[in-house]
């Protein structure tokens, strides 16, 4: 019986994913810190236009800030057994990025002293940026180490299938990894690496077979039967 591959993250995928997750924190810290002095300096008639100047910074900087964060989770995921830790390391983007927003969101609603036009407009832009925050921080299929044990395992039998052994191929630049080193995806680049499947996923975060190494595989396997 073959034994299970046990997804571990490599210490340069989580030198990786830590330098990403610092640098997700401090632009959600400046999306705070500009929501902040939306609320003190610029919630008024006369400064609406720097208002919603200062909305859309705010969402520039969350977004930003969700993107390196759950890039850092697929370098580095949390598992499910811890269930509390798995749900905020995963929707951390959405969390900040409804925070951003909401106190803006009800004090330019709620403020007296704002016409109907300002509250009409700048609120909209707010509500909606809010949405786009919050949604794209959200990650609707979170990595975990179990989902990419499951996989290392399910794609190392694959390979198997294919008779092709259990090295691969993959690059620096890459996304996927394949079963030959001459393939034309990765043909000529500077640096490509050689390793197991569960190498490829703890060093690089890649989970993918290349589909014409695929394809060329499954002839090959044929054409020997």
């Amino acid at each position: 019986m073959t034994e299970k591959k046990v997804f571990v993250a490599s210490p340069e995928s989580k030198a990786k994913a830590k330098q990403f997750r610092i640098i997700a924190l401090i632009a959600w810290v400046i999306a705070i810190a500009i929501e902040i002095y939306a609320i003190l300096k610029l919630i008024s008639n006369e400064t609406m236009v720097w208002l919603i100047v200062g909305i859309v910074i705010i969402l520039a900087f969350a977004v930003t800030g969700s993107v390196l964060w759950k890039k850092a989770n697929r370098l580095d995921p949390a598992s499910e057994k811890d269930k509390v830790r798995f749900f905020i390391q995963n929707q951390l983007g959405a969390i900040i990025g409804v925070l951003a927003f909401l106190p803006l969101v009800i004090l330019i609603f709620t403020n007296k002293d704002l016409d109907g036009k300002t509250k009409g407009i700048a609120g909209s832009i707010a509500v909606v940026a809010m949405l786009v925050a919050g949604i794209s921080g959200a990650d609707f299929n979170p990595p975990s180490v179990e989902k990419y044990t499951e996989e290392i395992n399910q794609q190392t039998t694959t390979l198997k299938e294919l008779n092709v052994g259990d090295q691969v191929h993959w690059s620096s630049s890459g996304n996927k990894y394949h079963i030959y080193e001459d393939c034309h995806h990765i043909k000529g680049r500077n640096k490509i690496t050689q390793g197991t499947v569960k190498e490829s996923f703890e060093q690089k975060g890649i989970s993918e077979l290349c589909k014409t190494c695929e394809g060329k595989a499954k002839k090959g396997k044929a054409v020997g039967n």
